[in-house]
Formats: C-alpha cells, sequence, structure tokens
C-alpha cells in the first residue's frame, strides 16, 4: 500500500512551493510549519541533499472533526507536504489521510480522511 499522493513539475523548485502554499490555500488548508531539510542537515550534519522543505499544513475544520473521532489523531496531524527537487523537476508529496484510519484503526476516521484526501489531490492537482 502507498502511503503518498504525489505528483512531479517541471516548475523550478522555489516557484513549485510557492504554487504549492497557494493550491493549499484554496483547499482550506494553513501552513503551521515549514521545515527546509537541504538547509537544516546541511547545518546539523554537514550533509548536502538537493532543496527540500516539509510544510505542515492543517485544515482547521477536518483538524476538528478528526480530533472529536479520535483524541489522539493530533499525533498524525498536521498533514506533511513535502517539496524535493529531484533530476531537473520537482516532486511534492503529501501523506496519504487514510493513513490516519489504517494507524488507530478508528474507521470512524474514514469520511474525514476522504475529505483530506479529496482536497489534498485537489491541490496537487493544479501542479502537473
Amino acid at each position: 500500500m502507498g502511503y503518498g499522493i504525489t505528483v512531479t513539475t517541471a516548475m523550478p523548485f522555489d516557484e513549485a512551493v510557492a504554487a504549492v502554499r497557494e493550491a493549499l490555500g484554496a483547499q482550506g488548508f494553513g501552513i503551521l510549519t515549514e521545515i527546509d531539510m537541504a538547509a537544516t542537515l546541511k547545518k546539523k550534519i554537514d550533509a548536502d541533499i538537493p532543496p527540500q522543505v516539509i510544510l505542515g499544513a492543517c485544515n482547521p475544520p477536518l483538524a476538528h472533526r478528526a480530533l472529536q473521532v479520535e483524541e489522539s489523531v493530533g499525533l498524525l496531524l498536521p498533514c506533511n507536504v513535502v517539496v524535493r527537487e529531484r533530476d531537473g523537476a520537482t516532486v511534492v508529496e503529501a501523506l496519504d489521510p487514510q493513513i490516519m484510519v489504517g494507524v488507530t484503526g478508528n474507521d470512524d476516521l474514514a469520511a474525514v480522511a476522504d475529505d483530506a484526501a479529496t482536497r489534498l489531490r485537489a491541490a496537487l492537482g493544479t501542479l502537473g
């Protein structure tokens, strides 16, 4: 079973990051966190990797619904979206929200996960 929703775009990395932010915003997601993996790994262990950021995306109404069903689901939030450079292209990946259902074993999360997945697929679909 795959665990991500992935698209590849010819957009340059910085342009893709901006487009991802905009596309997520159009689907009701805000960005709570941003981790620059390339900068962090360079600083902490002097490792060089291609540009890569992890965006912690949150749709408050969906997060609230999920918390009403499974109080510990915050362990799996926010929705992580990775933007990374690979072989001259930019790859954008989001964790499939259905993973929440599988990890928790709580089928009552399925409707929230479906809604979140639909929104994430719509956002990423604007990039290809």
